[in-house]
């Protein structure tokens, strides 16, 4: 199913994959972590708990004989990442340009991710994009991972239309898989963390795109 962006009121965007390159830093930190315990993890470990969610993430950990509670994991990564999310890390090639073309034409822009405002805002103001959303709403204030509907529930009333006048964009296949469930339009976006599920990405999403350039 093919859609102009004209045809919708409101985008809700992911951060992690979607609009940030993010990912890799997400690898690097796990690593860190991982060596302060004395754990040596496969290539393979480590990409999957870079797209997981900080209590996804601490629970894998945990399984390895690390004795570290989500409090303590995420405090540990934070002070790490916000370093990175302050000073590195860069939007995907033409996400600004596609945030820009879309405020300019009215359209309401929500972040809905599982990353806090402590790492989302510094990277965005870097960015030059911050003050072009509309709203932010992050899963811990929701109190759900993406494998249930709440955060786009919320996104979708902090934009004040209905999911059905709004564009999804997800990297994650538990994400697109969730917001596939809703009525909104859901637009996957490609992340090499995600490379793996394509397939399954394409299937379940009305749009897969490569780079944002595709929707200029």
């Amino acid at each position: 199913m093919n859609a102009d962006l004209a045809d919708f009121s409101a985008a809700i965007f992911d951060l992690d994959g979607t609009l940030a390159d993010s990912n890799t830093v997400w690898e690097k930190l796990d690593r860190i972590i991982l060596k302060k315990y004395g754990i040596t993890a496969d290539d393979e470990f480590i990409d999957k708990l870079a797209s997981m969610t900080y209590q996804q993430a601490a629970d894998a950990i945990r399984k390895l004989g690390v004795p570290i509670s989500n409090e303590e994991f995420t405090e540990e990564i934070n002070v790490i990442a916000h370093i990175e999310y302050a000073q590195n890390i860069p939007l995907k090639p033409y996400a600004s340009e596609l945030l820009h073309e879309m405020k300019n034409s009215g359209m309401k822009i929500v972040l809905a991710t599982a990353s806090p405002a402590e790492l989302f805002e510094p990277l965005l103001r870097r960015n030059n994009v911050y003050d072009l959303f509309d709203g932010f709403i992050t899963t811990d204030e929701v109190g759900k991972g993406k494998n249930e509907p709440d955060i786009y529930l919320k996104a979708a009333e902090i934009a004040g239309f209905s999911l059905s006048k709004c564009i999804i964009f997800e990297d994650t296949l538990t994400a697109v898989r969730t917001a596939s469930k809703t009525d909104a339009y859901v637009c996957a976006v490609y992340d090499k963390y995600s490379e793996q599920d394509i397939y399954q990405l394409k299937m379940l999403s009305d749009k897969y795109v490569f780079s944002f350039d595709k929707l200029l």
